[in-house]
């Protein structure tokens, strides 16, 4: 804790002697009356309670009025006969001391603060106001759905294109909207080595877990040869590398996913999937929440066409590392049905698993009775 010290200088021999010093806070007390509050009582006229207190005693303040109405919100007024008895707190105490007796820096900055608090007053008054008209024209209910409905447009702005007039799942989200046929052909060389993996080495992988686990299992199911596994894997490939930089934060590098990343997909993730900012003096790319939500999105419309339109969504939220409600919400939003996994084999703890399922025709798009509450509490 520091310690305080008062010196004492005498001033013939020049020496200083240093005594030890404690610090209190003094609070305001006016002598005969409550630190709290107190009353004014008065008959004579005045304009204001502010204009009388710098001219009478506290004791004995002058206050006359027919009614309280020139009283700011936070005094209380009683009256007995002809004498009004005004209950002050300790604040205006202190506000009435430096209106009559404060410098003027203290006077300004008391008129700034008053002004403040009327302007503040005004607002609320004119929110509440204006809040009122619009639950009276709409009804709570239609105000509810219109916040549930923002809710899942500002997902919406992150997914990739759909078309909501598609005659076949293939076509709700393209796949030239995922990967251009530039970016296809630049896959071929880095797939190559899913292309000619073997079974010891995915279960290598498997053990040391150097990919995510949609695409590990997806390796197990690789067609036997032929352009099917060549554009599988290419998909597999990119899919990893979409999971993989979304588990990156700040990024410096110019090609964060290493040199087997081909340049055209580097500068694709560059400028898709990442937001710029400011930071320590340099411009940065930065995966922020939304971007995540992006990539996330763009998964799971890559792995909608790798696995026939139907994918585990449990197993893609644990390699993307979102929280389940926040993958419903992605799925949801991608007109996907959902449902309950259990019973399918291979999967560990099958019942709480869910399945997300592209199908035709597309579901409206509905928000849980559970987010609606939420954003009520909000």
């Amino acid at each position: 804790l520091p310690r305080y010290f008062v010196g004492v200088l005498d001033k013939d021999s020049g020496q200083m002697e240093v005594y030890n010093a404690e610090i209190f806070n003094m609070q305001p007390l006016l002598s005969g009356r409550s630190r709290n509050a107190f009353k004014l009582r008065t008959k004579l006229p005045c304009a204001s309670p502010w204009c009388a207190f710098s001219c009478c005693r506290l004791s004995a303040v002058s206050l006359a009025a027919p009614s309280a109405s020139f009283l700011p919100s936070s005094l209380s007024m009683e009256k007995g006969g002809d004498v009004y008895s005004v209950l002050v707190s300790c604040a205006l105490q202190m506000d009435l001391c430096i209106e009559a007796f404060g410098t003027s820096k203290q006077k300004r900055a008391l008129n700034v603060r008053r002004m403040n608090a009327v302007g503040s007053d005004i607002i609320s008054t004119a929110v509440s106001k204006a809040a009122a008209n619009v639950i009276d024209a709409k009804g709570v209910t239609a105000l509810t759905q219109d916040v549930a409905q923002d809710d899942t447009q500002k997902i919406s702005s992150f997914l990739p294109p759909c078309n909501q007039d598609a005659a076949t799942p293939e076509l709700v989200y393209k796949f030239e909207d995922i990967l251009s046929p530039a970016e296809y052909e630049a896959l071929q060389v880095p797939a190559a080595a899913f292309v000619n993996i073997t079974a010891e080495e995915i279960a290598k992988k498997t053990e040391d877990k150097s990919h995510c686990s949609f695409v590990l299992e997806q390796l197990k199911l690789l067609p036997a040869e032929g352009k099917s596994r060549d554009h599988k894997a290419r998909c597999l490939w990119f899919l990893d590398t979409l999971v993989k930089f979304s588990c990156l934060k700040g990024i410096r590098k110019k090609h964060p996913m290493g040199p087997d990343c081909p340049q055209m997909i580097s500068k694709k993730l560059m400028k898709n999937f990442t937001s710029l900012t400011y930071n320590e003096g340099s411009v940065q790319n930065l995966i922020s929440t939304s971007m995540k939500v992006k990539i996330s999105a763009y998964v799971i419309a890559l792995a909608l066409h790798i696995n026939s339109f139907q994918i585990d969504l449990t197993v893609l939220q644990n390699d993307l590392k979102l929280p389940e409600s926040r993958m419903l919400d992605i799925a949801k939003a991608m007109q996907l049905r959902i449902s309950k996994a259990k019973g399918l084999p291979g999967l560990e703890d099958d019942q709480k698993h869910k399945l997300g399922t592209l199908s035709l025709p597309l579901p409206m798009q509905k928000v849980s009775e559970g987010r609606r509450k939420h954003k009520r509490r909000i």
